[in-house]
């Protein structure tokens, strides 16, 4: 075992879990066991709820340009030991090292943005009759929690973490099972930044200790990162309990090719985008739409992806039950009429015989009713469906539940114009095979994508965080009674 068991952190120390249960961590990458991960019962859960709101009351108070200089040190920190945590992340999630550095330099500017947040929230001040004035300011709402997946270990963290702890909340963090070493890392970089304690904390576990997230009286709000089917369970708990939550979920992104794509740039784009983090990103191309005569432009997908190698430039999928899932899609495609052209089944890297690797994959001819063209596979898989014209595109876009992304490879601006105005789905883009926004532009998805209001990055996040008080004052004995009195 690589490292040492995962403890909780809570009040600020690493402590350990009152629980005989417990899980394996072990690398994607050829099968070493990195860790073991006690799961949590409700009494963990309890003492963090303790120690955050023991913390929430000093932190609150704190004005917000001292809360943000603590995420100005982290965020050095972050640049500091960026390669550590790449390589950790890769070890636990089984991404490139490539792949795994782009991820810390987005937790640094999700950090940036962060930084910048007491110049988004002064509030606003208004004399709304003479001797009268109205007044509004954001107010954190207490302790909150942040349920995170196990595809980007530290980026989906950090998504939430800097903008919810600088607004004033105290966190409680519930990473996944699967890739629980990169959080605790966090966790002590805040510490060394000044955070106090109590402000943030982690608490591992399974489904038991998310129900008891969503259950908990102590916690005012959550989000949730993870597959559709989880984020409708948790959103619809925790709201039932009365609490803020916004739950994203899955996603079938579509990718509409016209011929006039630029067919070098379209497929670069394309099979980058479907491949990238072994396709487990909710923002992945798995469905490509090929408009008219695209057949030139297809060709060139598989070229690109033919260039994509298992351990080499493609990481493996997070483990046994997702590579023989992904590859239980592709064999149903084929017995349905498909034609796989690029096959990535039984993939095997020399040297890490017990890594979990699936290579790229295209599959052409997918009718929509197929499953590989309905369902999230999440995995370097890409569905080919054809249609004569850009309103049959639509149409299938539309029809699918998600709606997190949809792009269009196009050179004419008038059509990707009409695409933007009519594509369902939350982030779209032209001649973008992943059209995830920079900061300080929000990230989410419509549908069932995303269950709840606002999004979960950027400006929209401020009004996930805080509740906004309004007081007004009248000092002017002058002034007279009038219909404010």
């Amino acid at each position: 075992m690589k490292y040492n068991p995962v403890q909780n952190f809570i009040g600020g120390k690493f402590v350990n879990i009152r629980s005989d249960k417990s899980l394996d961590v072990v690398s994607p990458i050829d099968g070493t066991l990195l860790s073991v991960v006690p799961m949590s019962a409700a009494k963990d859960l309890d003492d963090a709820v303790k120690a955050a709101k023991a913390a929430f009351t000093g932190w609150s108070k704190t004005p917000i340009k001292e809360r943000v200089q603590v995420f100005f040190r982290y965020k050095t920190l972050l640049e500091k030991n960026l390669q550590e945590l790449a390589t950790l992340c890769s070890e636990e999630n089984g991404k490139t090292y490539s792949e795994s550095v782009a991820e810390i330099e987005k937790s640094i500017e999700l950090t940036e943005f962060a930084c910048s947040l007491p110049q988004l929230v002064t509030g606003e001040i208004l004399e709304v009759s003479r001797g009268v004035e109205c007044r509004t300011e954001h107010v954190p709402l207490g302790v909150v929690a942040s349920i995170v997946p196990f595809n980007f270990p530290s980026m989906v963290p950090n998504w939430t973490l800097p903008n919810a702890i600088a607004l004033g909340n105290c966190m409680i963090m519930k990473p996944s099972e699967k890739v629980p070493l990169s959080c605790g890392r966090l966790a002590e970089l805040l510490k060394e930044a000044g955070l106090p304690d109590g402000v943030f904390n982690i608490v591992h576990g399974d489904v038991t200790i998310v129900e008891a997230i969503c259950d908990h009286p102590g916690i005012e709000a959550i989000s949730f990162v993870g597959s559709t089917k989880v984020a409708k369970i948790v959103y619809q708990r925790a709201t039932s309990n009365y609490k803020r939550c916004l739950a994203l979920g899955g996603a079938k992104n579509h990718l509409m090719v016209l011929p006039d794509a630029i067919p070098g740039m379209t497929a670069q784009n394309v099979a980058a985008s479907m491949s990238g983090c072994a396709g487990q990103r909710c923002m992945a191309a798995s469905a490509m739409i090929g408009v008219g005569n695209v057949d030139a432009i297809i060709d060139k997908i598989c070229e690109e992806a033919r260039k994509i190698i298992p351990g080499e430039n493609l990481g493996a999928v997070i483990n046994k039950e997702s590579k023989e899932r992904i590859e239980r899609y592709i064999g149903e495609a084929e017995r349905d009429g498909a034609k796989v052209l690029v096959d990535g089944r039984n993939a095997k890297v020399n040297g890490k015989e017990n890594g979990t690797y699936v290579g790229p994959t295209v599959i052409d001819f997918v009718t929509p009713e197929m499953s590989v063209a309905r369902e999230e596979i999440f995995g370097p898989v890409i569905s080919i469906m054809r249609t004569k014209t850009v309103d049959e595109a639509l149409a299938i876009e539309n029809k699918n539940p998600y709606g997190n992304a949809a792009s269009v490879f196009t050179q004419n601006g008038a059509m990707a114009r009409y695409i933007i105005d009519h594509a369902s789905a939350g982030m779209i883009g032209v001649n973008v095979g992943v059209p995830v926004p920079r900061e300080p532009f929000s990230f989410g998805g419509w549908n069932e994508s995303k269950f709840g209001v606002g999004d979960i990055t950027g400006k929209s996040s401020i009004e996930f965080w805080t509740k906004l008080k309004k007081s007004t004052t009248k000092w002017n004995a002058e002034a007279g009674v009038n219909w404010m009195s």
